[in-house]
């Protein structure tokens, strides 16, 4: 894959998508949305992928949210297959969601916005001590609605949610430990090492076991959908069984199936 705006690595286990824009402190435009969204699929499909890792090129920021040079009064400009770049950037966070495999949010630098967005809906994150985390919405003229919102509650709880949203203020990365933002902070000169390590440890682990578990932490609070991706990748295992082989095979034989054995 050729792409413009980010860079995918995949080597041991372990793919790493990079937002590549470190002159605009890896704000994304609609191009970057469209590769990140090619990224993150080909790293879900890919078996040879065990654990992925998000983050921004250089060392001043890991995202900064939508490149606002390119925003006026319709919105941002650039589609990605019909789709606005404030519809396109939950697409992205949707995939972040629901890849079954953990992705690690590697923060080396500002979180800000919906950059911010996308560390939250990362199942793990890891913070240089110089980062800086925070929303920005409310003093840009924006706001997100879903996941933002949601799994931030999650994270942090209602009042601390609101006082980030709300207040638009700058917090250090030990702040966002002490708040449960993210989950570890490391000398910057630590940081690739501190990542390399939680992703050794999580691919010794079942990868099966990891794809339930993410399916199963989402499916209570992300109603019906919640219940399709833990119900969907329940059905994938079943898939391989010789149960459910002997009912595709029954059918292109033509004959009635026989699952006496299997009660």
């Amino acid at each position: 894959m050729n792409f413009e705006e980010i860079i995918y690595e995949k080597k041991n286990g372990v793919a790493r998508i990079t937002i590549n824009r470190p002159e605009k402190y890896n704000a994304c435009t609609s191009l970057t949305l469209l590769e990140l969204n090619q990224a993150f699929t080909d790293s879900w499909v890919d078996t040879s992928v065990g654990v992925v890792v998000f983050t921004g090129a250089g060392e001043k920021a890991f995202c900064t949210g939508g490149d606002q040079s390119i925003r006026d009064k319709s919105g941002y400009a650039g589609t990605i297959a019909a789709l606005p770049v404030e519809v396109a950037w939950q697409t992205v966070s949707s995939l972040i969601r629901t890849i079954p495999k953990p992705v690690i949010a590697r923060v080396n630098g500002y979180a800000i916005g919906g950059g911010h967005v996308f560390q939250v809906v990362c199942d793990m994150s890891i913070a240089a001590e110089t980062a800086k985390l925070g929303q920005a919405g409310p003093k840009v003229g924006s706001f997100d609605p879903g996941y933002g919102t949601g799994d931030l509650v999650r994270c942090v709880g209602m009042k601390k949610a609101k006082e980030i949203w709300y207040m638009c203020r700058l917090y250090t990365a030990n702040q966002a430990l002490d708040m449960g933002l993210v989950n570890a902070v490391v000398p910057p000169d630590k940081l690739d090492d501190e990542v390399d390590k939680w992703c050794q440890e999580l691919l010794e682990k079942s990868p099966t076991a990891l794809k339930m578990l993410k399916y199963a932490f989402h499916a209570e609070t992300d109603g019906v959908a919640g219940i399709t991706h833990l119900g969907v990748g329940g059905l994938s295992m079943y898939y391989g069984t010789d149960e459910s082989v002997e009912g595709k095979n029954a059918f292109m034989e033509r004959r009635k199936p026989d699952f006496s054995k299997y009660r």
